[in-house]
């Protein structure tokens, strides 16, 4: 398997930010670490290792991604509009800058746009990134995700949390937004979570995700795994794989 790592510049975070890409080609597949997560998190958890039928087979092509969400979303103590812009400046990063990276590295081999990928809180940036960019992004693989920013910023709001909520913005979509001719022609979003340990809040935030991709006609496929699944990287292998055999085969 081809394995590089980079650590470059962004101007968005005025700091230097690593990625790790595995494989050589195929369909870009953006994976993002859990709460305060790194960039290694999905190699080190057996992620990669499970993907690695794919990955060496040149079918996809793996971005494991850094976060910021100690100075963002697991910020608690944090002046709350600081942490949120924070969280905007580095979804503008993922967006403006290493999206278009990511696609030079990809060297045009690409087998349609990019997938993105997470567990818990790295479900829910995998979420809000398709959800705000379909036409860069065309489905999603979501585990055990938190969709809502109220569990990290309690009852302050203000415009960037609404951008950044996928239940709220999602609520109030209108039938005629233009995201949502993107929506249909997408591959269906495809979300799990356990119903077992650690996984209450998070199986209620994908039933709440669930509700309103319906109500809204946008095609998801979604699983409710068993009262023994609990919320951990274990799990997420056997949900990870399950679900690049569904889209690949």
């Amino acid at each position: 398997m081809q394995i590089n790592y980079y650590k470059e510049w962004s101007n968005y975070l005025g700091r230097e930010m690593e990625f790790k890409v595995f494989g050589h080609g195929g369909r870009p597949v953006v994976a993002f670490p859990c709460l305060s997560g790194r960039f290694y998190d999905w190699e080190n958890f057996g992620m990669v290792e499970k993907a690695a039928w794919w990955i060496d087979r040149g079918e996809i092509q793996l971005f494991c991604v850094d976060s910021i969400d100690p100075e963002s979303w697991d910020n608690r103590s944090g002046e709350p509009r600081r942490r949120i812009e924070m969280q905007e400046k580095w979804f503008n990063y993922l967006i403006r800058e290493l999206y278009p990276r990511m696609i030079e590295l990809n060297g045009g081999t690409n087998q349609g746009k990019a997938l993105v990928a997470g567990a818990s809180a790295g479900a829910g940036h995998a979420m809000n990134c398709y959800l705000r960019r379909p036409d860069l992004f065309s489905g999603v693989i979501a585990l055990s995700g938190m969709y809502s920013a109220q569990p990290y910023f309690g009852d302050y709001t203000d415009d960037l949390v609404y951008r950044n909520d996928p239940l709220c913005y999602l609520a109030d979509l209108p039938a005629d937004d233009a995201r949502m001719a993107l929506y249909q022609q997408a591959d269906p979003l495809l979300l799990c979570v356990g119903q077992g340990a650690w996984e209450d809040d998070y199986t209620a935030s994908t039933k709440a995700l669930a509700a309103l991709l319906e109500e809204k006609g946008i095609p998801a496929q979604v699983e409710l795994w068993g009262y023994d699944v609990t919320h951990d990287w274990g799990w997420w292998q056997k949900q990870w794989q399950m679900f690049l055999g569904r889209i690949f085969g």
